[in-house]
């Protein structure tokens, strides 16, 4: 059988792009987007992060200043993927730990993009400590780009990728019971499934799909 291509949307042009094509597709895209010349005027200087979580079905092109701080990207993927019950989270960058409430030989998320990342630089993230959901992440580039002072943006994202049913085998997925393994079920498999309501989780496009709380 062959292999499912992973196909995105380009949120700078709305065009749809395979994932292995989007980091190239990116650098071409958009009048404001032009590579960063140290030193000159102009936009923000940013960083170009690829963000993959789960089984590298689900991925993320974003834009981050080199000034922000951790705690801004932090946020950002809390708020597109991950956050459901207040966990905390933490970075892991060249062997050191950022995290929100740093223990000791920590250090904390206050640290500036700039100051621990370069082109090149592949580095870690984990949400929720008990049922963690891990991110890795890749700088891929560094650009100029025209946005608010400190924002993190989104540049492309994976389209939901095509789960079916676990019962039927031929229908899409559109809830998990959490109590059984693996039980992605279509709406009608749902409503013959044993187990109660308040077990089922919503089929939802992110890495933390199915676990603890996450609706999305």
């Amino acid at each position: 059988m062959a292999k499912l291509q992973s196909i995105g949307k380009c949120s700078l042009c709305g065009e749809s792009i395979s994932k292995a094509a989007m980091t190239r597709h990116l650098s071409k895209c958009g009048q404001t987007r032009t590579p960063a010349i140290p030193g000159t005027p102009g936009p923000a200087p940013s960083f170009h992060l690829v963000v993959e979580g789960g089984w590298k079905a689900y991925w993320l092109h974003l834009s981050a200043p080199a000034k922000a701080p951790l705690s801004k990207l932090d946020a950002f993927l809390r708020h597109i993927w991950l956050e459901c019950c207040g966990h905390m989270s933490a970075f892991e960058i060249g062997g050191i730990r950022y995290s929100r409430s740093p223990m000791e030989e920590e250090r904390g998320m206050g640290t500036p993009l700039g100051r621990v990342l370069d082109v090149g630089t592949k580095f870690g993230y984990e949400y929720d400590f008990g049922s963690t959901t891990e991110l890795r992440l890749t700088v891929v580039g560094f650009w100029n780009l025209d946005k608010p002072k400190g924002a993190v943006q989104l540049l492309a994202r994976n389209e939901p990728p095509p789960i079916i049913c676990s019962q039927c085998k031929s229908q899409p997925a559109a809830e998990i019971c959490t109590a059984c393994e693996e039980a992605w079920l279509c709406e009608s498999c749902v409503a013959e499934h044993d187990c109660g309501e308040q077990m089922f989780l919503p089929v939802v496009n992110s890495p933390r799909v199915g676990v603890c709380g996450y609706t999305g």
